[in-house]
């Protein structure tokens, strides 16, 4: 039995209660939103076993966010890869997605599912490429063997783009950069060589099959997301996304969980539209972005220009953000452009927390500025998403202050270093709050 089949049938399972937990809320409340197919709970029944702990993806839950991670067949270093895992997890990734393109798939994946506590997600299509000479000698056994073996090892949610049908690759004859998903490319390269429609479309129905067999959630990629603004919101975006609507409701009747993964480039006035519009087609289904991405002419900043996008999507509506990284468009990401990746989008999903009025989600801002107006550094510290990057920055100031000032306060003193004492506004403010005091004293 599936989450989703579970709740159907109308029990709580343990891994909905430990969601419920998580979020503040109702386990019947959680079970519901399964039901309704509004809510996933990536846990393969196989990484269950391990050391998973469940979570949640829907609309009415915290939003998620997800980093994408992975060797690739120019850059292949296993312990790296695995390190930027941990890291990317240790600042608050909520997913993993292993994205491997090189050597040694197979390793890195099991290395990833045995050590993680995370839901781990990936794209199948890359391992059947990277074994093959040319994508268009795939079989359909050949995927699907690699589905199944994928579940077998414990992967929780697969990105599978089943939705792109072969009428839609000429609406990609006006766009500037053509079809930009990796997965969405091979796909119709594959359909074209061969004259034929979508395999995984056409067999939709035994892919599911394997993913009810495991409980692997489906996410049924955008392969024709927009790479670019000029792109975004176009016949051959929409297109799928009217396939994937009707997908999501035939895995549901198969007895999966189910995601729709989104774009991609979108200007900042098309967002909203975008998300409430897969809202619609899609029932409900979560909504997992990619960014969006709101503008093309920042190369080296886009974990930025994409964190943009993912505030108001996630604001709308989408349930779980994909991180960008600064390297998108360039490289491969290091461990430091991880680290940034993953805390724009904490940022960016709190901040749509915040918005929404999620559980508790604020009670740590109120804390943080508690602490900051009592000049609690520590405090400050651990309420930070980057405690690390926040105690480093605070420290050089501090050490800098000292320096010029030629002397030490033991890191004590009641100001800001930005300030000073005599022009810090909080300090200025307890001081005022002293004379008050010492005037209602002589009034009484």
């Amino acid at each position: 039995m599936t989450q989703y089949l579970e709740s159907k049938s109308g029990r709580i399972t343990p891994e909905m209660a430990v969601v419920a937990e998580s979020e503040y809320l109702e386990p019947e409340f959680i079970r519901a939103e399964v039901a309704a197919g509004r809510l996933v709970i990536p846990a393969n029944k196989v990484h269950l076993s391990k050391r998973l702990i469940p979570i949640g993806i829907g609309i009415e839950l915290r939003t998620k966010i997800n980093a994408n991670l992975g060797n690739s067949a120019l850059s292949s270093d296993l312990n790296c890869e695995l390190a930027k895992v941990q890291y990317a997890i240790h600042y608050g990734a909520d997913t993993v997605m292993d994205l491997s393109t090189g050597s040694e798939i197979d390793i890195l994946r099991r290395r990833i599912i045995d050590e993680v506590t995370v839901p781990v997600g990936t794209v199948p299509l890359y391992q059947v490429c990277e074994s093959l000479e040319d994508i268009t000698d795939m079989t359909s056994s050949d995927f699907l063997n690699a589905v199944e073996h994928q579940a077998e090892q414990g992967v929780d949610y697969m990105t599978i783009h089943a939705a792109l049908l072969r009428e839609h690759i000429r609406y990609v004859d006006d766009r500037l950069t053509g079809i930009v998903s990796r997965g969405g490319s091979l796909t119709a390269k594959w359909m074209v060589a061969h004259n034929r429609e979508n395999p995984f479309y056409e067999h939709f129905d035994e892919l599911c099959e394997i993913m009810r067999a495991y409980d692997v959630c489906w996410s049924i990629g955008d392969g024709l997301r927009p790479g670019c603004l000029h792109d975004a919101s176009d016949a051959a975006q929409f297109a799928e996304l009217e396939v994937m609507g009707k997908l999501a409701e035939r895995a549901r009747r198969l007895g999966c969980q189910v995601m729709i993964e989104g774009p991609g480039h979108i200007p900042f006035d098309q967002i909203e539209m975008n998300v409430r519009r897969q809202i619609e087609i899609c029932r409900g289904t979560p909504f997992y972005v990619l960014g969006p991405v709101v503008c093309d002419i920042a190369p080296g900043y886009d974990h930025i220009t994409s964190a943009i996008g993912a505030t108001m999507a996630a604001f709308h509506g989408a349930a779980m953000l994909c991180y960008v990284t600064p390297k998108e468009h360039l490289g491969l990401p290091d461990m430091e452009d991880v680290r940034a990746g993953v805390i724009a989008y904490k940022i960016a999903a709190h901040a749509a927390d915040v918005a929404r009025h999620r559980p508790n989600a604020r009670e740590r801002d109120d804390e943080m500025a508690k602490a900051r107006f009592n000049f609690n550094w520590d405090e400050q510290f651990r309420l930070s998403l980057d405690p690390d990057k926040a105690s480093e920055y605070y420290n050089k100031s501090r050490e800098q202050v000292e320096l010029n000032c030629n002397k030490s306060d033991g890191g004590t003193e009641k100001y800001c270093t930005m300030c000073g004492p005599k022009f810090c506004a909080m300090r200025t403010t307890h001081d005022l709050q002293r004379l008050q005091e010492l005037e209602t004293g002589k009034d009484k």
